[in-house]
């Protein structure tokens, strides 16, 4: 029996994949794909999965927009179910004739919704219903055969519905883990609007990702990049059960790791059965990043950097395929999309070279989030130490500091680092926060150490909480810990002189600074 699939099209959205994610987590299959897929392309589809509806996901731009992204108005004769959010809902309303304009007012961030008809996607919502909203263009209003579900002060038509067809819009982005009912609004469309069956598991994932790599691969050779982190380790475990003693598995320390990460890494693999090899680069990296300052060209030399090694490494084993442990919002943030905006390059996606001496690129996990990544992991039986390590970047601690990075502001970093992981482990709060971490600024204040007046460095302290790291929230760590963090900070590295934290939630910012 075909498994029900919802296929959600890509306008670029930074959000797109909470979409999947979403309806994946109410146990139903969901593809991204582009936004120009086709009647035949879908009629295709339908051959290895039931499609039983799409999900037209935001985006950055405007739908007047010359070179705006559209859908291929065929897929409308298909009367499959339709659910537009926030540009997909513009974009409905406009192309169905209705009235889109810039907003009097924009509305970004949490708003409160008025809910006219709780029918169809809005089934069991009372009002007001706390969302959220990121949009500069307004629907205003509908041809007859629509009707207007609900509304917000300053946006007349928040959601719609076709009064005949199973199309419906919505303003706000019920994917995102701050919309109050999103996912039961999701659950409605699949469940009453779709008729989905909710029988899609992790496992199927997983069993699938093995079955294609191993296809992929064939009886090659590959190689895998290991840093140690979640990502790479269960690319590695499942990289193991595809292709066996093919495999080897090969870390290079850049230099730019956690103090004593290196050492947890070796001893960590060297009990797998696969083949490691650990590489010393870290005079090769530094050298590289001499007098860089700017964090795009930082994170490109070291992707860059990375491959060259995996390229020397690889023909040492006759390696033809390198596997890359690259998740989704490494590719989305580094707007691999036609229409996705780049907000920064990752090293392993925007940063990769354009010439790569490998038959193929492997990324088993390039359409999952991190939690999704912890559920494979724990499927593939890695240890718990793993599976729930905090996401450290591939470029290491060169992104943690502002500027130049040299010797000398490693050693400080790494100090910082430490001090924050052990103060925050020591309290408990380990397995309620997504990160934490200590950022050294390329500025220096003045301080008072020892009745003396101190000139040192600042640096920032990062911790937040998420759930796929799309979106975050800084955490609210009590000022007692805080104080220690500081206390400790200041005491224990001399060249700093002052310790703050970063309040910021993401959107706007970033997790990383850099």
């Amino acid at each position: 029996m075909l498994v029900d699939t919802i296929l959600v099209l890509d306008f670029g959205g930074q959000y797109c994949h909470l979409i999947a994610r979403g309806i994946r987590e109410a146990n139903v299959y969901s593809e991204i794909v582009s936004n120009e897929i086709s009647p035949a392309e879908i009629a295709c589809l339908k051959k290895r999965v039931n499609v039983a509806g799409l999900v037209l996901s935001g985006g950055p731009q405007s739908v007047f927009e010359p070179n705006a992204p559209r859908f291929d108005s065929e897929i409308l004769s298909l009367h499959l179910p339709i659910l537009g959010l926030c540009y997909g809902h513009q974009l409905l309303a406009y192309s169905a004739g209705g009235a889109v304009r810039p907003a009097e007012k924009r509305e970004f961030g949490l708003a409160h919704v008025t809910i006219d008809k709780p029918i169809g996607v809005l089934d069991g919502l009372s009002s007001p219903q706390r969302v959220w909203m990121s949009h500069s263009d307004t629907v205003y209003s509908l041809p007859d055969d629509y009707e207007v579900l609900a509304h917000t002060e300053n946006c007349p038509v928040a959601a719609f519905r076709h009064k005949e067809q199973h199309i419906y819009g919505l303003q706000w982005h019920p994917e995102v883990v701050t919309t109050e009912n999103g996912q039961k609004t999701l659950g409605n469309f699949l469940f009453q609007v779709c008729q989905c069956k909710p029988n899609w598991r992790m496992e199927d994932f997983l069993e699938k990702a093995i079955r294609e790599t191993k296809e992929l691969i064939s009886d090659n050779r590959a190689i895998v990049a290991l840093s140690g982190g979640i990502d790479s380790s269960t690319v590695t475990a499942l990289a193991a059960r595809a292709i066996g003693r093919n495999l080897t598995a090969v870390f290079v320390d850049h230099g730019f790791m956690r103090e004593t990460e290196p050492d947890f890494v070796k001893k960590t693999f060297q009990a797998f059965d696969i083949d490691l090899i650990v590489v010393d680069a870290r005079a090769r990296f530094l050298g590289k990043l001499e007098g860089v300052i700017d964090p795009e060209q930082k994170r490109k030399i070291i992707g860059k950097e990375f491959i060259r090694v995996f390229e020397e490494e690889a023909k040492k084993v006759d390696a033809e395929y390198l596997l890359q442990g690259t998740i989704y919002p490494d590719r989305i943030e580094s707007g691999f999309g036609k229409f996705s905006d780049k907000i920064k390059t990752h090293h392993n996606v925007g940063g990769l070279p354009t010439k790569i001496e490998f038959e193929a690129v492997v990324e088993p996990l390039r359409d999952l989030y991190k939690d999704e990544v912890r559920k494979v992991a724990e499927e593939l039986g890695l240890p718990h130490e793993i599976v729930r390590r905090q996401p450290f970047p591939g470029p290491g601690l060169a992104v943690r500091i502002v500027g130049e990075v040299t010797e000398r502001k490693l050693g400080i970093v790494k100090k910082a680092d430490r001090i924050v992981t052990e103060e925050i482990e020591r309290s408990g709060l380990k397995e309620e926060l997504w990160q934490y971490f200590a950022v050294l600024v390329d500025k220096k204040t003045t301080g008072v150490k020892g009745d003396s007046r101190a000139y040192g460095y600042l640096t920032a302290i990062r911790i937040v909480e998420s759930r796929e790291a799309m979106t975050a929230s800084f955490a609210k760590i009590p000022y007692g810990i805080l104080e220690r963090i500081s206390s400790r900070i200041t005491n224990e590295i001399p060249e700093v002189t002052r310790v703050v934290y970063d309040i910021t939630h993401k959107p706007p910012a970033t997790i990383e600074w850099e």
